[in-house]
């Protein structure tokens, strides 16, 4: 502040100065009288509060934090400073509700209903607890006097019909449903449930009134229709039904699952040719659920066949595919009917586009496999699936399994270890014969890798399972004859598959070469005449093998002919164009 300096002051400047001392330590001394003033019981009364508040706030933090231990720590030393404060009690008990210490939070939570019977939430803390100790109609009690407050809670009506309902007093249900009703108005769940009650205490007059009560508050929806139409015909009232679904197709022509109902109640009528116009009708609609379709579809294939039914399946089917031209119920159920006419790879095709679409079918999916598992198998396509199956079913061993064994047959040996490992983890030995297979499979990878001693080890747990399993026995004993070892255990165990599969080139071809290795040539050439007489294309591997045979047996030029029939195929090893060049035998 400017001061004009040419005034001169009415007081001398030691005057002033003594003046505003005087001003400050009166003003202290009327603040210090005025703190005098509260007693010392109110000091400690305004401390404990304080500290009490202080505590609160770290209680309520920690119960955010759902640390219930120093929540309830923290709301107990709050206690201490305010014993009488309701809030602390209430919050008490929060805490030990939320720990599942239901019976030790209901003292809290009384005395917070006692201290401040105005505060609901208090009281519906008392009702909680109630119900956590399987007491409910002592909850009901309490939320009964709280709907009794005007307009202000009857929201709890659904609350308290929810105990009576549990404690099995229906009649006390239906008053709060319909005090629930006169508050919010119809309401879907709270008019089905009465519903549900009426048709418990056998009184369908009164449960069919609910229904016609909803039908004319929501009109247009067919959901409550069919839901009438139901408890019609479950009553023997078809002709009650059927005069509502008409009714209501005159009113709503569009709507397909009355066109549905009707042909099932007319159908139950014996009346077939009505009630195929109405199935017409519906499958026509695009609006109708293709599920409710494939479904009726399937239906109608369980009957018996006759001319008409192969006319309606296929009017049906075109219906289908016009209204829902890419749908996975659509194409799964014209699979369906592939498979039950006997023609398996239509089926599988109709199948293979369901998934493609719709891959979550694991039932479908494992049809899919192993109904690509026949002579010829398309194995780069099957592996689609396979991987499909592992994509969506990571924790079924069956999948697993199939993708090892496709991709063995396709030599991804690398891959197919990885899967069939994971197959026989997840199975855990739930399932002895996936783990033999999974074991034999495993060993055959294996050895293509190289992995001679581990493959060699699975066999014999294909075998501890299974010890007859002819793909184990003739894969064992061959790799041991190429490995020149255990030939006797090789001969015993191919000598039991030829004697039960006499006829079987492969598993001959097998005992042969397992014979050439122990140098009993004749022999050899004994059952590679057999192995050749039931093959109509033998292999590379038979051509050659039995060139080598007659090799040994001193057959030279015969030897060189077989080579030579043996060069021209894909399965002839590396060393068939030195054998007939230098016209001798190599390993």
């Amino acid at each position: 502040m400017f001061v004009n300096s040419s005034r001169k002051s009415r007081f001398p400047v030691k005057f002033k100065t003594t003046l505003i001392i005087f001003f400050l330590v009166s003003v202290s001394i009327t603040a210090s009288f005025a703190q005098n003033r509260l007693s010392k019981k109110e000091r400690t009364t305004q401390l404990n509060k304080s500290q009490g508040t202080r505590y609160f706030i770290e209680g309520e933090k920690n119960l955010v934090l759902n640390d219930f231990e120093k929540a309830y720590f923290y709301f107990q030393k709050a206690m201490e400073f305010s014993p009488e404060e309701p809030a602390i009690h209430f919050k008490i008990a929060e805490v030990l509700v939320k720990a599942n210490q239901a019976e030790k939070a209901m003292p809290y939570a009384t005395k917070a209903a006692e201290l401040d019977g105005n505060n609901k939430y208090y009281s519906l803390m008392v009702a909680e607890i109630y119900t956590n100790l399987k007491q409910p109609l002592k909850a009901a009690d309490i939320l009964e006097k709280l709907t009794e407050d005007g307009e202000n809670n009857q929201q709890y009506n659904l609350d308290l019909a929810s105990i009576y309902l549990s404690a099995s007093e229906l009649d006390k249900a239906l008053i709060a449903l319909d005090r629930a009703e006169e508050f919010y108005g119809v309401m879907e769940p709270v008019t089905m449930q009465k519903q549900r009650i009426y048709l418990n205490k056998n009184n369908l007059s009164q449960a069919l009134a609910e229904g016609e009560k909803l039908i004319d508050a929501r009109p247009g929806n067919p959901a409550f229709v069919m839901n009438q139409v139901e408890i019609l015909y479950n009553n023997n009232r078809v002709d009650q039904a059927l005069t509502l679904v008409f009714d209501e197709i005159n009113k709503y022509p569009n709507q397909p699952e009355l066109q549905m109902a009707a042909h099932t109640l007319l159908k139950d009528k014996g009346d077939v040719e009505a009630s195929n116009k109405h199935l017409y009708a519906a499958f026509a609609s695009p609006d109708l659920d293709p599920e409710v379709k494939s479904k009726a579809f399937i239906s109608q294939l369980n009957e018996i066949k006759t001319p008409e039914r192969e006319s309606l399946l296929d009017s049906l089917e075109t219906l289908m595919i016009t209204s829902n031209p890419e749908n996975a119920d659509i194409f799964a159920a014209m699979g369906e009917r592939r498979i039950k006419e006997q023609k398996i790879k239509e089926g599988i095709t109709y199948f293979k586009k369901s998934l493609l679409i719709n891959p979550k079918n694991d039932k479908m999916l494992e049809q899919v496999i192993l109904g690509s598992f026949d002579e010829g198998a398309d194995f780069p396509e099957l592996e689609k699936f396979t991987i499909l199956g592992v994509d969506e079913f990571p924790l079924s061993p069956e999948f697993w399994f199939y993708d090892g064994v496709v991709k063995s047959a396709q030599k991804k040996d690398n891959e197919a270890v990885i899967s069939l490992k994971k197959a026989i983890e997840l199975n855990a030995s739930k399932n002895p014969q996936l783990d033999q297979v999974a074991f034999g499979s495993l060993g055959s990878s294996l050895y293509n890798l190289g992995e001679k001693d581990e493959a060699f080890a699975n066999f014999d747990k294909a075998l501890e399972i299974n010890p007859n399993d002819e793909q184990v026995l003739n894969n064992y004993s061959y790799f041991l004859s190429l490995e020149k070892k255990n030939l006797e255990k090789a001969k015993t165990m191919s000598d039991k598959v030829v004697k039960r599969f006499p006829d079987n080139g492969t598993f001959l071809d097998t005992h042969a070469w397992v014979l050439f290795q122990m140098e009993d040539y004749e022999g050899a050439k004994k059952f590679m005449d057999l192995a050749l007489q039931h093959e109509a294309e033998p292999s590379g591997v038979m051509l050659e093998h039995y060139g080598d045979i007659l090799f040994h047996l001193g057959k030279k030029n015969e030897a060189i002919s077989y080579w030579k029939k043996a060069e021209v195929t894909p399965e002839a090893s590396d060393k068939i164009s030195q054998k007939i060049k230098e016209g001798k035998y190599h390993e």
